[in-house]
């Protein structure tokens, strides 16, 4: 007899036959950040799995960020991360920091991409012109050198996959005047996402997805249309810092995104899981004529 655990193994296979067929040679943009970046655990098993996307047919582009790394180099150096409602303050000697500790985490990740067999190429948004920015004056407030996405040229990652590399960025930019900014790792996957018309955003974040009852992490939704995000917003369903994120997600799939995921990176291989499982287990937004792939 064959043991149910080989059975159910085969069960998981087929289950994720559909999905790569649907998805074969799609674009798929990985934002990858929070807990998943600090735990070398956690970090492995998330280059695993966009390894995986990739030799089983998908393009997948990584957009990291860094900030807790960034804070410890800066306070290693003798300064005080400072923020400003909940934003990172970035004057000279920061931004100096946060290209190094970016370009750092970046080489790293292209160093375990390549140690799987895929081979990876790091670029910030300087990089052929792929992120141009302004200064972002939230509220008119002065955060310094954080930039704010005006355009993206993303011939650089077009030549990248059509040469099968893994191309892998990091969100610092340039503008009118070449001088360097910071940018929101969030906001610069979204740029990215919507000028390769990917057909699938995932943020890999701290937390669940997107909750019905902030306090019960039972009333996860695992699907949710544009109007309905909004909806949760408006109503006052949603607070802090899932705000920001959901309407970046309804904003993508508004600029072409086919569908977006917001997935717990601290559940080893949520991305997997989201993708090739029928119910998954974080939270996909879809376009409103967009078809639900699961159903209570």
């Amino acid at each position: 007899m064959v043991k149910q655990m080989y059975l159910d193994k085969a069960e998981t296979l087929i289950e994720a036959l559909p999905y790569i067929q649907r998805f074969n040679r799609k674009i798929v943009v990985v934002k990858y950040g929070g807990s998943a970046m600090v735990d070398e655990e956690l970090k492995a098993n998330v280059i695993k799995d966009v390894v995986l996307l990739k030799l089983v047919g998908f393009k997948p582009i990584i957009v990291h960020g860094g900030g807790k790394e960034i804070s410890r180099w800066v306070e290693k150096v003798g300064m005080e991360p400072r923020f400003l409602n909940g934003l990172r303050v970035t004057d000279k000697a920061t931004m100096e920091v946060a290209e190094m500790v970016l370009g750092k985490v970046n080489k790293e990740l292209v160093t375990l991409v390549q140690s799987l067999g895929v081979k990876a190429v790091g670029v910030s948004g300087k990089d052929g012109g792929l992120l141009k920015v302004q200064k972002k004056m939230p509220g008119g407030e002065d955060l310094g050198y954080v930039g704010e996405i005006t355009h993206v040229d993303p011939k650089i990652l077009w030549d990248l996959l059509e040469k099968d590399f893994l191309p892998i960025i990091c969100p610092i930019g340039l503008d009118e005047d070449f001088q360097t900014y910071n940018i929101n790792a969030d906001d610069a996957a979204c740029a990215v996402a919507e000028s390769m018309n990917a057909e699938k955003l995932a943020f890999l974040t701290d937390i669940e997805g997107v909750l019905r009852d902030p306090k019960d992490p039972d009333s996860l939704i695992s699907e949710l249309k544009v109007d309905e995000a909004d909806a949760l917003i408006s109503d006052g369903f949603v607070g802090g810092g899932m705000i920001p994120k959901l309407r970046n997600c309804i904003e993508a799939i508004e600029n072409g995104v086919n569908r977006v995921h917001i997935l717990d990176g601290r559940i080893p291989h949520s991305l997997l899981l989201e993708i090739f499982t029928n119910k998954g287990v974080g939270t996909a937004i879809l376009r409103e004529d967009g078809e639900k792939y699961y159903h209570e």
